[in-house]
């Protein structure tokens, strides 16, 4: 079941109807305890909360033995949450934001449950310059590592700046591997422009060179590569310390040329290097003209980088040039130039009802980067410009329930799904058809007939790596039962795999092997309502 949130839920009687005398009535009862030890916890906030209506909810504090228990409780499915000053808020057999229901009812036993709680961890530190001082105003990130959604990750997960005193912290942390790293300046740096003469530049001989530095990105351990870069494991409940020292290294003075001077419509270029799974915006010091039609940027330390410039007008986006960044006077090089095509949208809705309000279409290139973002007009139209060849998916951004491009057909010849291949220099005319997921499936997740609860379930469709808005999952209620709601029309195999939650099942070819026992289902574009399984999913192993 979705865990839909752990915030603070008020007492408003008895969750359900509490109907006449004949009525079955259950207790649900158990120890909340942490996950470290097992230790009771007392003084915890537990939340009974009716599965199909979070309106009704009842809660309790444990007692010193940790002990809770809710009495007169109707056959249903509950939520069961846990929470507690210093430790996570957490549902019952949590994974992610997915946990498992409570049902009551002939033949659960619902009296011995164990509600674990982690504690949260912290980390500080200081960082540290070549002298021994602290760096004050210092900028630091940190980094997770991650398995949500299928896939290995390194994410930005938090942000913090030292004090006067060079500390920082991040506090109320999950238990996982992490990675700090910290943009300073050199309090004392100078960059002063340089001479250009001749299409040489050079620096102020009068200007101490030593003055002229920065410090590089710099992560715990000393690398300056997130390649290199060493993870802090971080365990529940610690209290770690982890120092930062910064070196710094010569301050690189680069420059652009541009065709005028004051150039009209000019954006100066910028640069971003990989950091893990993502980029970051490197820090210039200072930009200036140093000759008619030369630009200068300056404080930037020697790396590999991506340089960017970005095209103007409606949808314009950044072309990027892979650069090694190595020695003062380096001229940036134009990214490439290539004629830039134009993608003209018009979209309707597969069953021809109005196009909802807030619908926005999105271009995705290769890379799984969404580079062009734009509302649907009142006309159904979405113009994207300056789109470099290449192959795209036309995705549809919405409130809920979801959407997805069916079909797009250009010239008469229509393709299922979102894809389309933009050549240079074309000016294309799609139309292209939307439809809804209104559609849940239901179903029971079983092991030689019987319930298992906790388990992952997944509806993939096919090419999930190319239509990764498609896959849905659920964990598997006390019941076995698990719900997938807003599923998108397609066809797509039902899997069920127990101890999965830390799983890449989204990377290339992971899947495989359970998709080959798993059952195939087809959602058709008029379809409405609840699909009821017929079978029970049987529960692979992983």
């Amino acid at each position: 079941m979705l865990l839909l949130s752990n915030m603070p839920v008020r007492a408003q009687g008895t969750s359900g109807s509490q109907g006449g005398a004949s009525e079955a009535l259950y207790k649900i009862s158990g120890t909340v305890v942490s996950s470290l030890d097992g230790r009771p916890l007392g003084n915890a906030r537990v939340s009974l909360i009716e599965a199909t209506n979070r309106v009704q909810a009842i809660w309790m504090i444990t007692s010193e033995n940790g002990r809770f228990e809710f009495t007169s409780i109707p056959a249903g499915k509950f939520s069961l949450e846990g929470a507690r000053r210093g430790f996570m808020g957490a549902g019952y057999q949590q994974h992610e934001e997915f946990s498992t229901a409570i049902v009551t009812g002939a033949g659960f036993n619902t009296e011995s449950l164990v509600l674990r709680l982690t504690p949260w961890a912290l980390l500080g530190g200081k960082v540290i310059d070549e002298s021994g001082d602290p760096v004050r105003n210092a900028q630091l990130r940190l980094f997770v590592e991650s398995r949500q959604s299928g896939l290995n990750r390194t994410q930005p997960a938090d942000y913090a700046t030292t004090d006067d005193q060079g500390s920082y912290e991040f506090a109320e942390l999950a238990p996982g591997n992490y990675y700090v790293s910290v943009a300073a300046r050199p309090w004392y740096a100078v960059h002063p422009s340089s001479s250009y003469v001749d299409g040489v530049g050079n620096a102020p001989p009068s200007v101490e060179r030593s003055l002229d530095v920065a410090y590089p990105t710099t992560f715990y351990n000393g690398a300056t590569d997130s390649d290199g870069a060493t993870p802090i494991v971080v365990h529940g409940g610690d209290r770690l310390q982890a120092d930062i020292h910064l070196n710094p290294v010569p301050a690189l003075h680069l420059f652009v040329h541009v065709s005028t001077d004051p150039p009209r419509g000019f954006r100066p270029p910028f640069i971003q290097q990989r950091v893990f799974d993502s980029t970051e915006s490197v820090r210039v010091e200072g930009m200036g003209f140093v000759s008619p039609g030369v630009m200068e940027m300056v404080g930037v330390p020697a790396g590999k980088y991506s340089v960017n410039s970005q095209v103007p007008g409606p949808g314009g986006h950044a072309e990027s040039s892979e650069m090694n960044l190595t020695k003062n006077g380096q001229e940036l090089e134009a990214p490439s130039s290539e004629t830039l095509g134009t993608v003209k949208v018009s979209v309707k809705m597969a069953r021809g009802e109005p196009l909802p309000r807030g619908l926005n279409l999105a271009l995705r290139d290769s890379r799984g980067i969404t580079a062009w973002f734009l509302p649907i007009e009142a006309s159904g139209e979405v113009t994207f410009e300056n789109v470099p060849a290449g192959k795209y998916a036309v995705l549809v951004n919405s409130p809920p329930p979801p959407h997805t491009i069916a079909r797009i057909s250009s010239q008469g010849v229509v393709s299922e799904g979102h894809d389309i291949d933009v050549i240079a220099g074309a000016s294309m005319d799609l139309s292209a058809s939307i439809v809804t997921g209104v559609v849940n499936v239901e179903g029971f997740a079983k092991r030689g007939g019987k319930p298992m609860s906790g388990v992952m379930v997944a509806l993939v469709p096919k090419d999930p790596d190319t239509h990764p808005e498609r896959v849905r999952r659920d964990q598997s209620d006390m019941d076995g039962s698990f719900t997938f709601r807003g599923v998108l029309p397609g066809s797509y195999t039902l899997i069920a795999v127990e101890d999965a939650w830390d799983f890449p099942w989204m990377q290339p070819g992971a899947l495989e092997k359970y998709l080959q026992h798993g059952q195939n289902i087809t959602i058709g574009e008029l379809m409405n309502g609840a699909v009821e399984l017929p079978d029970a999913i049987e529960v692979q192993p992983r």
